[in-house]
């Protein structure tokens, strides 16, 4: 399994402090030494080992041992070679680790000798890094009876502190959807070339969701992709991609380059933009969202031939536990989230 893996992962990544040649994409020192750092990862976890690394890192949080999911996937990638598409062999080694940390073996002690441990620690780090954690969300206050008050007064919700996924589904709650993994197949407008990223079909005006809290980095007309998002997370190494929006009115009111959104934050609308030098032009024959997750590295991989996309069909399955419930405006006939949230920590308000 190790040559194998080797050989694998030779042919796809550069690990940092690997000695190589050449410059970055645009040719010149970006702030690490030129090439030092990851140039690709093929990410392949599926959503049920997302799922069951997350709920140990989740029911452990306030336990003597908080085993962190990233880590447990990381373990489970360094055994299997990445591939987690045997899902008893997988849920083996995620138990296992969890079992040995758990009983007061150290994560040193625990990957010592595994060669890629640190690739796919720094990997999927990057992937997922921001999904996880303390945050504060409203939820509807209860009332003396002990029931619940009407969700939509705003004067009746209050604030609770959480630790879980802060991370939401692109598509609201309640909106329908279809998808099925579509990365990799071919597109032919302008030029031939692979789709990167995931196609979600559903109605216009559907109301699309911010994956994860950032800030807006791209907002307006793609001959490619139509009206169209790109936010990036607070740590830089996530640029999250949501196009073909809504012809007319694509965006949330008041959004705009530089805006700073909530993870759940409604930030536009389904449509069927794009192919088209011309704006505001339904060209793309089927209604639906395209949501892509582009891993960054070094500034040098934001734009052109070193772009990193990945694979985030099962990221989007797993997200489905975490819709962000809005509510309509009469008014202005656009949608809102009715449950506001807060980030702790570094980046956020608390």
């Amino acid at each position: 399994m190790e040559v194998l893996l080797l050989a694998g992962l030779s042919a796809i990544y550069v690990h940092k402090n690997r000695e190589i040649s050449g410059l970055s994409a645009t040719g010149a020192e970006t702030g690490e030494q030129a090439g030092d750092f990851i140039k690709w990862v093929d990410f392949q976890v599926s959503a049920s080992a997302l799922g069951k690394a997350y709920e140990y890192d989740r029911d452990t949080f306030q336990e003597e041992v908080h085993l962190n999911w990233i880590e447990l996937l990381a373990y489970t990638a360094a055994r299997t070679g990445g591939d987690f598409s045997n899902e008893s062999q997988v849920n083996a080694c995620l138990e296992e680790a969890a079992e040995k940390l758990t009983q007061g073996k150290t994560t040193e002690e625990l990957t010592e000798g595994m060669k890629y441990y640190d690739y796919y620690l720094e990997a999927y780090t990057a992937v997922l890094g921001g999904m996880v954690g303390e945050y504060e969300i409203q939820v509807a206050a209860k009332s003396a009876s002990g029931s619940q008050t009407d969700e939509g007064d705003a004067e009746k919700l209050v604030w609770e502190r959480r630790y879980g996924l802060k991370a939401f589904l692109p598509i609201a709650k309640d909106f329908p959807y279809s998808d099925y993994d579509d990365f990799g197949v071919s597109r032919s407008y302008g030029y031939r070339r692979k789709h990167l990223g995931h196609d979600m079909m559903g109605q216009v005006g559907t109301p699309i969701i911010a994956v994860e809290s950032g800030y807006v980095e791209a907002l307006g007309w793609n001959q490619y992709g139509g009206w169209r998002i790109g936010i990036r997370s607070f740590d830089k190494k996530r640029y999250y991609y949501y196009a073909h929006l809504r012809q007319g009115f694509p965006y949330a009111l008041n959004l705009e380059e530089g805006s700073i959104v909530q993870a759940g934050d409604v930030i536009g609308y389904m449509g069927h933009t794009g192919y088209s030098t011309k704006e505001d032009v339904n060209n793309i024959d089927q209604v639906h969202l395209h949501f892509g997750i582009q891993l960054i590295f070094d500034e040098s991989q934001k734009e052109g031939n070193s772009e990193i996309w990945i694979d985030c069909y099962q990221i989007v399955k797993f997200l489905y536990r975490n819709r962000s419930e809005c509510a309509r405006n009469d008014e202005t006939k656009e949608w809102y989230r009715i449950y506001d949230m807060r980030e702790i920590g570094e980046n956020g308000n608390n």
